[in-house]
């Protein structure tokens, strides 16, 4: 029974290079017994009822299911008894809707699911719509967005609109003549790819809200995943569109890295780092290609593990206030290091640091000129570990003179054996990516089509705060300081935002806001004049000069007199416009326990306990202990070694079930 249904539910959707492996994982001609060995117990129900020896019994239709058919149009077109029943819900099976998509989960898989990161989502089918627009307009193909409206440029001056009218003329010979639109197969569009797809969302939502695609692939090694992405397919009718495999990700990049095989956009969105993938993804993406990353190892990034950070991106991490944007250029160093190694060169469209995770889309070109522009691309940071000033040292230098352009090595170090305003030592970070990390007209782009169709998407409000702020960053200025943690150095209270940025504007500095940080200062100013400024500050506003150590960097920066005078009048330019706009720039936690969830178990499902566990690591530092009876509720680890000595009078808990726990977490 299920023997001869299973691979009706499979075989139209697996990627056809993976269709001799998925035979023998799946077992297309075991038995029940040997079905069941396999896991793939979970769809019995499905086939059961398909199967002609049992009665039909169709289950009622719930709320989910209708709402979910309602909203996908692709569904209703679903032809013949045998289709509408695979696109029936099993027992205990629920659908989450996201965008236009309508997915299948069981229950035992909530960690495929998690809701923060519907704006990841949305954002990427925003870039990608954009991306597309771009690439098949010189293909002879014109994107059309449901909901969008026809750009139109106006002209303000007559011999304007005369050069209008002629370049009109001249474009209109050129005009594209296939239309794109959303979920249906363009012959001349992109080819995708999501090398890590669990349910499939993201890959089902490419194929309903993404116009231009050719083919969407949606790779999982998990056997489960690829069935679950396959009957979500077919639940959400893009089977046309969407093919599941069950491949290893890298093998299945590396063995499309001919040039006539490539994908148009690889999407990588791994639990944890991506670093196993970069090598295969910057070859098997095509010439001109967009390559999206997410990484939510933060704790490597930002800083904690600065020696797991070399080993994983090629860069150590440091400690520090702008962190997050260092994580954005350690991804990029490691992007650009490794498709170099292929004559190969990155472009970043937009780096973004969003919640608990980093997010970068680049696009990747072949070169070999331009690759030896690599190195001086690259920058190592020194950080004072007293005040926090930081100063970039780049890896090469390169000099343009006329059509000729010279490499040689860059010279250095830019700071002393000690740092000049605390007396400090430094840390060294990097190397780190020290080129801008957007591209502005794109990231207009994007903006200008997210604002203009608000409905599309659901985080629309929030992708219009979040990319009006990198519009406004300045692009030439890497890493930033933070208000807090420059007062926090002096031990003074904190001037307001708008009141530091006016005094770097009079000073004739320019200064922006960061995305990454809601109290960053992007500046090109020097760490001198910052510490200028807070001296001026710290007059205006004393601290007890008597209370500081003589060796402390508050005693050795304040000791030292301003050179300027600093003026915080507030000016208008201070304040930029996503910010007098009042745009959702840093959305506050959306929900309790809302970041990564737990990693899949290698059957599928999650730990029942992880909530509970969370919930008791919570705040624990500032639970203190006050009754010593409370003890009790801890387990004794000498007792769990056997070396505990003081028997029934322990304070500690000697129970055996609670130190079995205990080594289990």
């Amino acid at each position: 029974m299920l023997v001869r249904l299973f691979p009706l539910l499979i075989s139209h959707h697996l990627h056809p290079s993976c269709t001799h492996s998925a035979r023998r994982t799946f077992g297309w001609s075991l038995g029940r017994s040997a079905a069941d060995s396999l896991g793939l117990t979970s769809m019995e129900p499905l086939q059961t009822a398909q199967d002609p020896e049992t009665p039909a019994t169709k289950p009622p239709r719930t709320p989910a299911e209708s709402s979910a058919e309602g909203t996908s149009p692709a569904t209703a077109n679903t032809a013949g008894d045998q289709e509408k029943m695979l696109t029936g819900l099993l027992p205990g099976e629920t659908v989450v809707k996201e965008g236009k998509a309508a997915i299948c989960f069981p229950s035992a898989n909530e960690v495929f699911y998690n809701p923060v990161q519907e704006f990841n989502r949305d954002l990427t089918c925003a870039v990608i719509t954009e991306f597309a627009r771009d690439l098949l307009a010189q293909r002879g193909v014109k994107v059309v967005v449901p909901g969008e409206k026809e750009r139109v440029v106006v002209s303000l001056s007559d011999e304007t609109n005369e050069a209008d009218a002629q370049t009109e003329e001249k474009n209109g010979a050129e005009e594209p003549t296939v239309t794109a639109t959303v979920g249906e197969k363009c012959e001349r569009g992109l080819r995708v790819l999501e090398g890590l797809a669990a349910s499939g969302l993201r890959s089902v939502r490419f194929a309903l809200e993404v116009p231009g695609l050719q083919s969407v692939t949606a790779n999982d090694f998990s056997t489960k995943a690829a069935a679950l992405i396959a009957r979500n397919a077919q639940y959400n009718g893009v089977s046309h569109l969407l093919q599941a495999s069950c491949r290893d990700a890298s093998m299945l990049m590396y063995e499309m890295r001919g040039k006539k095989e490539r994908y148009d956009v690889i999407d990588l969105d791994p639990y944890g780092s991506p670093a196993s993938f970069l090598d295969a993804a910057v070859q098997a993406v095509s010439e001109g290609g967009l390559l999206c990353v997410t990484c939510t190892d933060m704790a490597v990034m930002a800083g904690n593990s600065g020696e797991t950070c070399y080993s994983k991106y090629g860069s150590v991490s440091i400690k520090s206030k702008y962190c997050h944007e260092m994580a954005l250029r350690i991804i990029l160093h490691s992007l650009d290091q490794r498709a170099g190694v292929y004559q190969r060169y990155i472009q970043p469209l937009l780096s973004v640091s969003v919640d608990f995770y980093i997010r970068v889309f680049v696009r990747v070109f072949t070169g070999q000129v331009k690759v030896k522009n690599s190195a001086s691309k690259q920058a190592l940071v020194y950080n004072c570990v007293g005040c926090g000033s930081f100063h970039l040292q780049r890896m090469g230098r390169r000099t343009i003179n006329g059509k000729h352009t010279k490499y040689s090595s860059a010279t250095g170090p830019p700071v002393g054996p000690e740092c000049e305003h605390c007396g400090q030592r430094h840390q060294l970070g990097g190397p780190m990516w020290a080129e801008p990390i957007h591209d502005l007209p794109f990231v207009q782009k994007v903006l200008s089509a997210v604002s203009g169709n608000p409905s599309r998407f659901g985080t629309s409000k929030r992708i219009e705060g979040m990319l009006s702020m990198v519009t406004e960053e300045l692009e030439d200025v890497p890493l930033y300081y933070t208000v807090d943690s420059l007062s926090s150095t002096v031990h003074c209270n904190t001037p307001s935002l708008l009141q530091f940025r006016s005094a770097l504007l009079h000073a004739g500095h320019r200064v922006s806001l960061s995305h990454a940080c809601k109290n960053a200062v992007k500046t090109d100013a020097p760490p001198a004049a910052l510490w200028d400024i807070m001296r001026c500050w710290e007059k205006a506003n004393p601290v007890k000069r008597e209370k500081l150590s003589e060796t402390s960097p508050a005693f050795k920066i304040l000791s030292t007199e301003p050179s300027l005078e600093a003026c915080f009048t507030v000016r208008e330019d201070a304040n930029p416009q996503s910010r007098k706009r009042h745009l959702t720039r840093f959305q506050e936690n959306p929900q309790a326990f809302w970041g990564p969830k737990a990693r899949a178990r290698s059957g599928g499902g999650i730990y029942s306990d992880l909530q509970d566990k969370r919930k008791k690591c919570q705040n624990k530092r500032k639970n203190q202990i006050t009754d010593s009876s409370q003890l009790k509720d801890f387990p004794c680890k000498k007792f769990r070694q056997g070396t505990c000595t003081y028997g029934d009078k322990c304070c500690y808990s000697h129970d055996p079930e609670r130190t079995k726990e205990e080594k289990m977490e």
